[in-house]
């Protein structure tokens, strides 16, 4: 699913650990909810054949994404995949930016300080990923964007159905939520009327 930048999902579902099958139900429940970003980790087991597998399933519904990518050959071989969109929780490089735009590939390298989230745009990044946001705290956000302006920044790290509003009203544009977007016994269980009602919480919560 191609977005722009502007009309990126505000809150994307960081998929880290599960096998296919618990991939594929979360992105069925995605899919029919008010969320529309999901990303797999690269440090999950077998990440590259997931997503080789949710992608033409799932490509028309979500936007789907590929995580803790650390390197220029690890960016190839997912943008081959045909993700829409890569994060990382550190910086990529010019080549990396530059890579990510000749593809139309939205591009979320990660940065902790003003100096990296500065040099991240300057670069060519798209979207910032501040991590981890709760080392820093939803102020941040407002007091970061004071000086250097609006800026398109995702808060990932701690951030949970609890406190998103807070990270939102701050200033963050975006929110990456790992571990607190699912119960994890629910999961486990595949619980789907409790996984569906939690979705369905969370995004009234958020005025999704």
């Amino acid at each position: 699913m191609r977005v722009a930048v502007t009309s990126f999902p505000k809150v994307t579902a960081i998929l880290r650990g599960y096998d296919l099958e618990k991939t594929d139900l979360l992105l069925e429940l995605l899919a029919e909810s008010s969320f529309k970003s999901v990303e797999i980790a690269l440090n999950t087991p077998n990440a590259k054949s997931i997503l080789s597998a949710i992608i033409p399933k799932y490509s028309e519904k979500l936007a789907i994404g590929a995580g803790t990518v650390l390197t220029l050959n690890d960016l190839k071989e997912v943008v081959a995949l045909g993700v829409d969109f890569v994060l990382s929780p550190v910086m990529f490089s010019k080549e990396m930016c530059d890579y990510c735009k000749k593809n139309g590939v939205i591009s979320i390298p990660g940065a902790y300080s003003p100096t990296e989230i500065s040099s991240c745009f300057n670069l060519g990044a798209d979207i910032v990923k501040v991590f981890p946001a709760e080392n820093v705290g939803t102020r941040y956000f407002k007091n970061l964007q004071s000086p250097l302006g609006k800026l398109p920044l995702m808060a990932v790290g701690g951030v949970t159905p609890g406190n998103a509003n807070d990270y939102l009203n701050e200033g963050a544009t975006f929110l990456g939520i790992g571990s607190a977007m699912f119960n994890k016994e629910d999961v486990t269980a595949g619980n789907v009327t409790a996984l569906r009602q939690q979705l369905a919480a969370f995004a009234e919560k958020i005025g999704l």
